[in-house]
């Protein structure tokens, strides 16, 4: 009997998707046009192959191209495309975190879609008083939640869409700064290992440093992808948390270090 003409396929040639897996991990980031020249493929085929990509979780769609998914790759990211990276791990992140306030506290958040979620978990909380540099928080949280949210003043990072500037507030234009404490500091950060945590931007570091010092605690939020490694700005040392909240338990060297930083790890 005769085979009946290939239907339309719905998956890519087995080798043109691991070439294209493979050139969008070892670049980090391309565009469609530079994919299309790349593979000699139209414009519309590059479009189809990355959103089918997507979907399997090979890589991140952006706007116009693609990012690597791979969870070593711990580049500065815009922030639409990392609210899509590890998007369960910070959940459970957050829960956690969110146990930690009481209601009627004082907390500082910084920049960073971990907080983001946080600041998501804490809708049933009530009369919080919250400062934070992310400039996505006041939209995302439910108003019901807080009593008071201030926004730190600074240069804007487009990428991370928040401030980067004094951990400060004034009275009056010209007045003096006023000082200010919180209860809880929750702080998301890029990466940690034995010497500390850290992260990619100095501005960001320097203000995350600030919000720790004006905190009677800490909380340091990071997922495992994070586990083990060293971005380019110093944040603070391991001992200045009180607690390490995490989607999994740490590595043993890395869980040695905390517990010798007497930092209580919470885990789900």
């Amino acid at each position: 009997m005769e085979a009946s003409a290939p239907t339309h396929r719905r998956r890519l040639p087995a080798g043109r998707k691991a070439d294209l897996a493979t050139y969008v991990e070892q670049t980090g980031q391309v565009t469609v046009g530079d994919l299309a020249t790349h593979f000699e493929v139209s414009i519309d085929t590059i479009r189809r192959d990355l959103d089918q990509l997507d979907r399997e979780g090979v890589l991140i769609r952006t706007h116009g191209g693609a990012v690597s998914a791979a969870s070593g790759q711990l580049k500065d990211r815009a922030l639409d495309v990392r609210l899509r990276m590890q998007t369960e791990e910070k959940e459970r992140i957050a829960r956690l975190a969110s146990n930690l306030v009481e209601d009627g506290s004082v907390i500082m958040l910084n920049a960073g879609t971990t907080t983001l979620a946080v600041a998501r978990a804490l809708r049933n909380h009530r009369d919080l008083t919250i400062a934070t540099n992310n400039l996505r928080i006041p939209a995302e949280i439910a108003p019901s939640a807080f009593r008071d949210l201030y926004v730190f003043g600074g240069a804007v990072r487009a990428i991370t869409q928040a401030t980067t500037g004094p951990v400060t507030f004034t009275m009056t234009p010209g007045g003096p700064d006023v000082d200010i404490r919180c209860d809880l500091a929750i702080i998301a950060v890029g990466a940690v290992d034995e010497s500390g945590y850290s992260t990619s931007n100095l501005g960001d570091a320097a203000m995350m440093s600030e919000m720790i010092q004006r905190a009677d605690r800490t909380a340091i939020l990071a997922d495992s992808s994070k586990f083990d490694r060293r971005l380019f700005a110093q944040v603070t040392g391991l001992e200045r948390a009180d607690f390490f909240v995490t989607n999994t338990p740490p590595t043993p060297r890395l869980l040695a270090a905390l517990a010798q930083a007497d930092v209580e790890v919470i885990t789900p």
